[in-house]
């Protein structure tokens, strides 16, 4: 799909390794914090502004492995609800 490497938290995808960045899922719950620490959107397609939902993991985060568990807690919730919301459209 974009050549990057999925993350899983049991059926849940919650983050991209791409040209080795890590990139966590974010909603309107967590994204402030992404954009408080000055990362960016994950754009997969070179010269599109097309954005996933999902920002880099800021360099500091990723060197605290508490905080890393924090982050990636909480982008797991990010895409939790996003699934929850998907299957109530479909009903």
């Amino acid at each position: 799909m974009f050549g990057g490497v999925g993350l899983y938290s049991g059926d849940v995808f919650f983050a991209i390794v791409y040209h080795d960045v890590v990139y966590f899922k974010v909603d309107d719950v967590n994204r402030a914090d992404y954009i408080r620490a000055g990362t960016k959107p994950f754009t997969p397609y070179e010269g599109q502004s097309t954005t996933l939902q999902y920002y880099e993991v800021p360099a500091s985060v990723l060197e605290d492995a508490d905080e890393l568990c924090k982050w990636a807690r909480r982008a797991v919730t990010a895409a939790e609800r996003k699934a929850i919301a998907r299957k109530g459209k479909r009903r």
